[in-house]
């Protein structure tokens, strides 16, 4: 369950029996439409912001939220419980949806897309958080009657209280499939995964991952911890911890986590400064395994990101390259996140090319190193990508490995002759992982796969390689793949 609580202030009645609101006031209210309701606080008001966007617009929630917060003002405690609402909201959609249908007598189909958010949001208060009931209930029926009117309120009032009556587990025995027919089904509702990616996670954790299935899919439903990484050159990871306060991370040496609360990253001097960026110590790692396999020859600094965008690996492989004199080619597709890589590697010697990675027109046989962090499914880092579960199908692997299959081809093709292909996905779905890499060795017999756990060493519950697969509930990362693979002529 989460920790969030009301923020101090909210909820305290002012002379006129309504919240007082002189801090932290939302926008002003429109002279046209429905106002925005007078006692819901900001944070909810903003919640409820992130839902509709990511329902109407197809946001990115990390993208969107940053933006919100702004136009609210909200900082602080007021900012932590709006993303713990909003991200809280989207990543249990699932299970709240089953939970909702069950106390309507309509069809879910019929309720209104703007009320079933408002459901969404004030049954996740009342199941996943520590808001008193009463709080919840209240603050998302004037949300709806603010904006839809008194009979709507009626409506969501109704469900709400039906939905208070019960904790989550009380629901979930009831709705969720027996576990004696169905033990991934049941597992995944409890934890609000969709079926097909419960059974994606159990398929690449083994023969043993049914005793694990329930830790793996826990850990990817809990709050993530913020990781930075600390830019080689530039600040060590104990002088980042230092600086921000938090810990420096248990495998990467340039990582530091931070626990939830720590406020606005992007107000932290060190990341302000460029000091540092926000990136995953999964991703980190996998980058650091590419710069630590072992060549035939001399490494002579030349390395290739064939899939750079938005940059975070780039930064760390161009920071690495430059301490010996080496530089970094980084390929994006799109002129949009080309833009995000330039400024990640900002005063690094990279250069951005804007190009399919297929065909880049860049040398072949002369890299040393060549990343493909292959665009995927990302089932891997669902916990920081609240809405993506829900929107990701089982129809769209075919397509993400044929052109995963693609890129590791250009990448073979870039890399010299004794040199490394890092091969990476942030997902564990087997298709997009072994099948890829399989597929590759099997097509050519100048490639040989290298054991990538030798170049993470310390870290544990690697399994039996030769490929790597990180794990939350193993590692504290998210679920990155990764394969080296050499060419040998």
């Amino acid at each position: 369950m989460s920790t969030a609580r009301e923020p101090r202030g909210h909820g305290r009645k002012s002379r006129r029996g309504r919240p007082d609101q002189r801090h932290n006031a939302g926008p002003p209210r429109r002279r046209h439409g429905p106002a925005r309701p007078p006692d819901v606080d900001p944070a909810r008001q903003a919640a409820f912001e992130l839902l509709t966007a990511v329902r109407e617009r197809d946001a990115y929630a990390n993208l969107a939220l940053p933006a919100i917060l702004r136009r609210y003002r909200l900082h602080d405690r007021d900012a932590a419980l709006a993303t713990e609402l909003g991200y809280g909201t989207l990543r249990t959609q699932g299970l709240l949806d089953a939970i909702i249908e069950a106390c309507t007598d309509r069809p879910m189909s019929h309720v209104e897309a703007p009320l079933l958010d408002a459901l969404r949001l004030g049954a996740y208060q009342l199941l996943r958080t520590r808001i008193p009931p009463h709080a919840a209930v209240d603050t998302t029926v004037d949300l709806v009657r603010g904006r839809a009117g008194s009979r709507s309120a009626g409506f969501v009032n109704a469900i709400l209280r039906r939905i208070s009556q019960r904790d989550e587990a009380a629901w979930a025995a009831e709705l969720a499939p027996p576990a004696e027919e169905d033990a991934v089904g049941h597992t995944a509702f409890r934890h609000a995964h969709p079926r097909w990616i419960a059974q994606a996670f159990l398929d690449a954790l083994g023969p043993a991952g049914r005793a694990e299935l329930d830790a793996a899919l826990a850990a990817d439903d809990a709050r993530p911890v913020v990781h930075l990484l600390a830019r080689p050159g530039e600040i060590t990871a104990e002088e980042l911890a230092l600086a921000c306060g938090g810990d420096p991370a248990p495998y990467s040496p340039y990582g530091v986590h931070l626990e939830p609360g720590t406020g606005e990253i992007g107000e932290l001097d060190a990341v302000a400064e460029g000091l540092a960026i926000v990136q995953d110590e999964g991703s980190q790692l996998v980058a650091l395994g590419l710069a630590r396999a072992e060549l035939d020859g001399p490494d002579e600094g030349r390395w290739l990101d064939l899939c750079a965008g938005p940059g975070g690996k780039a930064a760390l492989l161009g920071g690495l390259v430059g301490l010996d004199g080496g530089t970094l080619d980084a390929v994006e597709q799109s002129e949009h996140r080309a833009q995000l890589v330039r400024r990640a590697v900002d005063g690094l010697p990279v250069t951005v090319h804007v190009a399919d990675g297929r065909a880049a027109p860049l040398p072949d046989g002369a890299y040393d190193r060549v990343l493909v962090d292959a665009p995927c499914t990302g089932l891997g880092a669902l916990r920081r990508r609240p809405e993506a579960r829900w929107r990701r199908r089982p129809e769209d692997v075919p397509g993400l490995a044929r052109l995963q299959r693609e890129l590791l081809a250009a990448a073979l093709r870039h890399v010299r002759p004794g040199g490394v292909v890092g091969y990476v996905t942030c997902s564990p779905h087997l298709s997009e992982t072994v099948g890829v890499v399989t597929g590759a060795l099997r097509r050519r017999d100048d490639v040989e796969q290298l054991d990538a756990r030798d170049v993470l060493p310390g870290v544990p519950g690697l399994g039996p390689g030769p490929s790597v697969q990180l794990w939350p509930h193993r590692h504290g990362t998210d679920a990155m793949f990764l394969a080296l693979l050499r060419r040998s002529r």
